[in-house]
């Protein structure tokens, strides 16, 4: 056996002889190099290429976006002050919260109403933002909202409480009586959305806010406060509230019942003419509304109710006779219903329709004035109150069929002056 160690074999040829730790290491030959910079000049290109790209593709879609909306409000300016963007879907297609409502109510008028899409309400409200609110009900908040056209409109959003809530209730009585309704004393029905959980409606906007922020102050009165309405628009405010009501009563059919006549349901217009609004608690009657009773669960805000309604009678229209014969009172004295006066200091506090009621009888009507109104104890405009006064004496009588029709109230405003 040879003992000998063999002898290492030569390397191969172009092989380095550098120790077994750094064999491993890379190495390019020198036309390796340009292949190398090709590669990474094309990785460069391509990372700054598709940024660029993006950004075109962006630019081109902004661009498009632009061009749309001044489409969008162009075509708004040439439309009436009040047109509505309208969302709903082609009959037949969308999905059924897209759909039109008035398929749940079995009515043909939704012909006269604009959906809209809570996009585009969203949109017109700053995102329903508080700083737009000018109003709040019994089931949610109204906003002022701004079209792309620039028309103002008001939107009551209604709480979120789904099919079973009372803000749906309210959402299907006012779609149902204002639906197609049309009137000069009522406020105008636009349009209407329900996506998902929200039921929105879309009403004009009167600019001069609801006849409580004139009376007692408030943020939707010019001035966000108490300003002094004189006596000739009080008076006219009380004959077109008085028009609204009649034509629920006795201008169509079926009647109906309001239900919830108070000062901040009466919106003013530019010429201080009335409107009547918020028909979350009308009800339509079936019959003679003198004699129909709706519901005998009480409805209406506390200091207007009729006193049959807490004693459990159903409503009748004599019910809102007696709620306008409370407006009245607050007209003229100034007060809220809801807060008990004295009649002198140190006496015991008693309702201001039972103190208001015992003046008038009494012939006492100068004693109950709202002293702003800067009316002396004589002349034209005290008959005018002492008038008034006697309308809304026979309004609020407790017995319901002792007071007059709205049709016979209108009679009795309209001989004042």
């Amino acid at each position: 056996m040879d003992d000998s160690l063999p002898l290492p074999l030569p390397p191969p040829k172009n092989q380095s002889t550098a120790p077994d730790h750094q064999i491993a290491a890379p190495r390019y030959h020198a036309m390796d190099d340009p292949v190398l910079a090709m590669v990474l000049v094309a990785g460069a290109s391509v990372a700054v290429a598709v940024p660029c790209l993006l950004l075109a593709l962006l630019c081109r879609h902004l661009r498009r976006g632009k061009n749309n909306h001044t489409k969008l409000r162009s075509r708004f300016s040439s439309s009436s002050a009040l047109a509505l963007p309208v969302s709903s879907p082609a009959a037949g297609t969308g999905t059924p919260s897209d759909t039109s409502s008035w398929s749940f109510y079995g009515s043909a008028a939704d012909a006269s109403l604009r959906k809209l899409s809570l996009a585009d309400l969203a949109a017109a409200t700053g995102g329903f933002s508080p700083d737009n609110i000018i109003g709040d009900g019994s089931f949610g908040f109204v906003y002022r909202a701004v079209l792309p056209g620039g028309a103002a409109v008001a939107v009551k959003r209604l709480s979120g409480d789904g099919a079973a809530g009372a803000g749906n209730r309210e959402f299907r009585a006012e779609l149902e009586v204002l639906g197609d309704l049309s009137h000069p004393n009522l406020a105008r029905l636009l349009g209407y959305c329900d996506a998902g959980r929200d039921r929105i409606l879309v009403y004009e906007l009167l600019e001069r806010g609801s006849l409580d922020a004139w009376l007692h102050g408030g943020g939707d009165a010019e001035g966000g406060e108490a300003m002094t309405l004189p006596w000739p628009a009080r008076l006219r405010v009380a004959r077109g509230a008085a028009a609204a009501l009649a034509f629920l009563h006795h201008g169509r059919r079926p009647p109906v019942l309001h239900r919830d006549v108070k000062s901040s349901n009466v919106l003013l217009g530019d010429g201080f003419e009335a409107k009547l609004a918020d028909f979350g608690l009308a009800r339509i009657v079936r019959g003679s509304p003198a004699k129909s009773h709706v519901s005998t669960q009480a409805a209406g805000t506390a200091g207007y109710v009729a006193p049959e309604i807490w004693a459990g009678v159903g409503a009748t229209a004599k019910a809102d006779v007696y709620s306008f014969g409370v407006l009245l009172i607050e007209m003229v004295t100034g007060h809220r219903p809801s807060w008990p006066v004295k009649a002198k200091i140190g006496e015991k506090e008693v309702d201001l329709v039972d103190w208001a009621r015992a003046k008038i009888a009494a012939g006492q009507a100068s004693e109950i004035l709202d002293q702003r109104m800067h009316i002396g104890g004589q002349g034209k405009e005290m008959e005018e109150v002492r008038a008034l006064l006697e309308v809304a004496w026979q309004c609020t009588d407790s017995v319901n069929k002792n007071r007059p029709t709205m049709e016979e109230v209108v009679t009795l405003l309209n001989k004042i002056g």
